[in-house]
């Protein structure tokens, strides 16, 4: 199916180039987006004379999309996860984990999940990890995220040392040691009138 592109779109073109793409495509994506509409010559006379208003609202959806990349552009994000000895993680960190992080250290990028690129799906285990924020209209950027393992809030002490999680048991049990050594013994003695 042949399409008038309304914005610049990876490696079909730019604004006003025609494309062949698959009719679910348009369909599903182009068309609903209002990213493309159909090559008619009707549609083609139309676009010629709306050519260079066109052009000016692309123009601004870029300028606004590479301001919104520029407010993430170079911050590093740290989620938090539970995982075992290994790194494996016990869950994911998904699309939506990874924007709500963003979102947190620059608000004013307001990144949604839709926008988060990951490829080769959910992240599973710890790690250090390049996501590539797709802003549309051809504006991306890539954001360093560091998944690593949360410390239980128990396990560390006020001065921020891991605390040996044996240490208070082992006190205990060398405690109840020291009765039991300096307690008397409480079995019956015999003095053998019993057998009388």
């Amino acid at each position: 199916m042949n399409v008038i592109l309304l914005e610049k779109i990876g490696k079909l073109g730019n604004v006003g180039d025609t494309a062949n793409v698959k009719a679910g495509y348009a369909r599903n994506y182009l068309f609903p987006f209002g990213k493309a509409i159909a090559a008619t010559k009707t549609n083609l006379a139309e676009f010629e004379g709306r050519r260079a208003e066109l052009m000016a609202a692309h123009n601004t959806n870029v300028a606004a999309s590479q301001a919104r990349a520029d407010k993430v552009a170079g911050n590093s994000i740290v989620i938090e996860v539970n995982a075992g000895d290994e790194g494996r993680l016990f869950g994911s960190v998904g699309t939506k984990d990874i924007a709500d992080a963003i979102n947190e250290v620059a608000p004013a990028g307001e990144v949604t999940k839709s926008e988060v690129q990951l490829p080769h799906g959910v992240i599973r285990s710890t790690g250090e990890y390049e996501v590539t924020i797709d802003f549309g209209h051809d504006v991306m950027t890539i954001i360093a995220l560091s998944v690593v393992t949360k410390q239980s809030v128990s396990d560390v002490s006020d001065d921020g040392m891991i605390e040996d999680a044996f240490e208070d048991e082992s006190e205990d049990e060398q405690a109840s040691a020291e009765e039991e050594v300096a307690a008397p013994n409480s079995a019956p003695e015999k003095d053998g009138k019993d057998s009388e």
